[in-house]
């Protein structure tokens, strides 16, 4: 299947108010400057968009503020919840907003995601559907003998696990992301469609040149890495911040 998008897809981070109230306009803002700087899609309210602090209303006013942003830059919203039946209402109602895809992650102590997704995708109709794989965040995440059966178009690896993202391109034919900048590189050596970093929120152009095979571009990317990884997701909002001049308030944490 041909992927939603290949190349550096922006794990987005949104951003609040000095009260702590969504502002959709500096968020939409912040990704056109990261299209500019050479993103190929922009993923809201995931994981580092702080999506279990935002209500449904919230993350819909995110997709539609990006989508109108961006022009044809691929936008995938994040639709995961804690149940099925969330997500699945989640998803149905972002289909209005113009997103190119809809990226759901597991829930927490779901063994068997297949009736999962099955229902966000019934909800999602004509629009893709990316499988997310999380464990340290939602744990177990996605047995990778389920991905070939799962109505997707696509999944998402934040394991950071090296073996993890071989598994699953020797035996998954759809697109894989990784969503850790460790493995970015191997992920271009595998001929994986991409990857979905909370490190392009801040250096775009290393996670680019790294996935197209720049070793150099790891090393220079990794202090920052390591910066963002602390106190997540604080420290992604910091270091936005000082390059951007955004907002670094947080609702997670």
């Amino acid at each position: 299947m041909d992927p939603v998008f290949t190349g550096i897809g922006v794990a987005l981070v949104t951003l609040f108010d000095a009260r702590g109230e969504l502002d959709a306009d500096a968020t939409a803002g912040l990704a056109v400057q990261l299209v500019e700087l050479g993103v190929d899609a922009l993923v809201v309210a995931g994981t580092t968009g702080e999506a279990d602090a935002l209500d449904d209303d919230e993350r819909l006013r995110l997709f539609t503020a990006v989508r109108s942003a961006v022009g044809d830059t691929v936008v995938v919203g994040g639709t995961g919840a804690a149940s099925t039946h969330q997500a699945a209402q989640l998803t149905a109602r972002a289909r209005d907003t113009g997103v190119d895809a809809v990226i759901a992650r597991t829930p927490r102590g779901l063994v068997d995601p297949t009736g999962y997704y099955e229902a966000v995708a019934a909800a999602a109709g004509p629009t893709p559907v990316l499988s997310y794989h999380f464990p340290a965040v939602s744990p177990p995440g996605i047995p990778v003998d389920l991905l070939r059966s799962l109505p997707v178009a696509g999944t998402k690896d934040s394991s950071g696990d090296p073996t993890r993202l071989l598994a699953t391109v020797a035996s998954y034919s759809g697109p894989v992301w990784t969503g850790n900048p460790a493995l970015i590189h191997q992920a271009g050596a595998l001929g994986c469609a991409g990857g979905i970093l909370a490190l392009a929120n801040v250096a775009p152009e290393l996670c680019a040149a790294a996935f197209a095979g720049d070793a150099e571009a790891v090393r220079a990317f990794t202090p920052t890495h390591l910066a963002c990884e602390h106190d997540f997701p604080r420290g992604v909002k910091q270091l936005v911040a000082k390059r951007f001049g955004t907002s670094d308030v947080v609702r997670m944490g």
